[in-house]
């Protein structure tokens, strides 16, 4: 069961949602704020990712570097197959790998090919903190990708606010709250001083107001 003060929090600003008229499913965000922490250094900062248990609500578009049998079998589960003979032509037309980067929230790769993802694609990947995980050249990807569409990146960089996804408009405020709940558990267990570097949680939608929950 999730907090009562965050699952009202949630079913308050879904209710503000509905006298919205916007023609797009809005997110739920969560919005933190930190204090007491310095993230100009590396070691303080956060960077997370956090399977919800109840999903992310929103579309997750994965895509895979592959070659051979596994980009075969891989291809029915990901949004988007990159073969390494496309890795060269990608590196060579950056504003296009930019574009795929910006629209894919996760990739993954064959293992071996690692290190020339890193040397071609490696300066748009690593900024936006999409450098792919790697997978042997035999792997079932099927469960690695199913897990990935559920998972959110909780990030901060170098700012003391920002915001992860915890679900969408049409989930119920429960099932939003408990998304919430992970985020905000894994957070303390990262954080130095836990729950005390935390100066603020607050939930929203995109288009809507916030209702702070911490």
């Amino acid at each position: 069961m999730a907090d009562k003060k965050i699952v009202d929090a949630v079913e308050k600003i879904l209710e503000e949602s509905k006298k919205l008229d916007r023609k797009f499913k809005q997110n739920v965000d969560v919005v933190i704020n930190l204090k007491n922490v310095d993230l100009s250094i590396p070691k303080n900062r956060v960077d997370e990712e956090i399977i919800l248990p109840k999903g992310r609500g929103s579309e997750t578009k994965v895509a895979i570097f592959a070659s051979g049998e596994l980009a075969l079998k891989s291809k029915k589960h990901v949004d988007l197959l990159i073969k390494p003979e496309e890795i060269e032509d990608l590196s060579g037309d950056k504003k296009a790998f930019k574009k795929i980067a910006d629209s894919h929230h996760f990739f993954i790769a064959e293992a071996p090919l690692m290190p020339t993802i890193g040397k071609t694609l490696g300066t748009v990947l690593g900024p936006r903190g999409k450098m792919p995980r790697p997978v042997p050249p035999n792997a079932d990807v099927s469960g690695l990708v199913k897990n990935l569409r559920n998972t959110v990146k909780l990030r901060s960089k170098g700012n003391k606010t920002f915001h992860t996804v915890a679900g969408n408009e049409d989930m119920s405020g429960e099932d939003i709250a408990e998304n919430i709940d992970v985020i905000i558990k894994r957070l303390d267990g990262v954080l130095e001083r836990g729950h005390m570097n935390i100066g603020s949680v607050h939930v929203k939608t995109t288009m809507g107001p916030s209702e702070r929950i911490i």
